[in-house]
């Protein structure tokens, strides 16, 4: 006999589910239509959940927030939480409802993908997403290091924050951030993974680590705009790209899809990568993408004995800046836990107290606060004519 309970309605349940959100997609289950039945048998309640995906890698964190959510009402007893998977038709509402529609007409839900003609969303006029391109001009000076730990600074001080790494040769990001897990794939939308607050895409979730890319430029371009339309990166606070080393295909294309971006150059002291480092910058100013700062890395090593020994010279990293016209925005000791944090996936920023986290901290708050954007555009106001 199924009892009834007065002290508690479906339309209760709903509303004390809505809060909760798919962690990957970031929106309330209830919006997403996740809430498939709910049964109250007296104070027995069971919530049947529709999984975007069979086997979500975070069904255990879902099923433990409508547990909380639904115990925390009156008359509750006992909360049972059943899973089963959506349909074709349900993810594809899914899709349109979070990435937009093909067919949808300007200032409706207007699709922002490559594969069905979509725009990048990040060079909308009015975007808040602070785009950050991360470039070196030289391999080996510790650019991809320095891009995931200022990412999990950022995250570290409440931003929202996601990496596209575009150095597709020597794509690194993934292992430096210790993610393992591939994106999800919903009706051919791509879900990032993320770690310390970061989520992140990159070549290394579609090709084996010890496997070489072998691309030339149409397939590049291509590449990197399904990373910025097919992904649903809904609109973080800041979206950090880290570039290949170099000049050319790659950092072009990308000054196109994202023409309000900024640059940071990242070089190590001595003259031979502040050279290098020299002409990423000058390539910037030929694409009008406005470079921001220097970034200056492997500056110091303090050895046993308490001496600060500069291993690869000193006072590059103000010079590149100082012939640029830019700040100098940090200089990065050279210490054994930010390359092991690399391999192990524990970035260094993540470590807290450590001096390596101190000095990406204050990185984070100087281009978070000290170095915003004087400029935004406001496509909602419009001069009449």
């Amino acid at each position: 006999m199924t009892l009834t309970n007065p002290h508690l309605s479906e339309t209760d349940v709903i509303e004390a589910l809505r809060p909760v959100q798919d962690p990957e997609l970031r929106r309330s289950i209830v919006d997403l239509g996740m809430v498939e039945q709910i049964r109250i048998d007296g104070g027995d309640v069971t919530v049947t959940i529709a999984l975007t995906i069979p086997g979500c890698p975070l069904k255990a964190e879902i099923e433990n927030s409508v547990g909380a959510a639904v115990a925390s009402q009156k008359g509750v007893d006992s909360v049972a939480v059943d899973f089963i998977s959506m349909s074709d038709e349900q993810r594809e509402a899914v899709r349109q409802m979070v990435h937009g529609d093909p067919s949808a007409s300007a200032g409706t839900n207007p699709a922002h993908g490559h594969s069905e003609g979509r725009e990048v969303p990040f060079s909308k006029p009015g975007s808040s997403t602070r785009v950050l391109l991360v470039a070196s001009g030289k391999g080996g000076v510790g650019k991809s290091s320095v891009t995931a730990n200022l990412a999990v600074a950022l995250a570290n001080v409440g931003r929202d924050v996601a990496v596209v790494d575009a150095d597709v040769w020597g794509f690194s990001i993934p292992r430096m951030l210790g993610i393992d897990q591939p994106p999800t794939v919903i009706d051919d939308m791509l879900v990032p993974p993320s770690a310390y607050g970061v989520r992140c895409i990159s070549m290394g979730f579609f090709a084996e680590e010890d496997q070489p890319v072998i691309w030339r430029g149409p397939m590049l371009h291509k590449a990197l705009e399904q990373f910025l339309t097919d992904v649903y990166w809904d609109e973080p606070d800041y979206l950090i790209v880290d570039l290949p080393p170099g000049t050319g295909d790659i950092s072009i294309s990308l000054a196109g899809f994202l023409p309000g971006a900024e640059m940071f150059v990242v070089t190590t002291p001595q003259p031979v990568a502040q050279k290098v480092a020299q002409r990423a910058a000058y390539m910037a100013e030929k694409v009008r993408i406005t470079v921001r700062g220097v970034i200056e890395n492997m500056s110091w090593f303090i050895g046993d004995d308490g001496r600060r020994y500069e291993l690869f010279g000193s006072d590059g990293g103000a010079e590149l800046a100082e012939n640029l016209g830019v700040p100098l925005v940090a200089q990065v000791p050279f210490v054994p836990e930010l390359r092991e944090g690399a391999d192990l996936g524990f970035p260094v920023a993540a470590q807290i107290g450590t001096e390596a986290a101190e000095v990406f901290e204050n990185m984070a708050r100087i281009i978070d606060e000290d170095m915003k954007p004087s400029k935004r555009s406001h496509p909602e106001l419009k001069l009449l004519s």
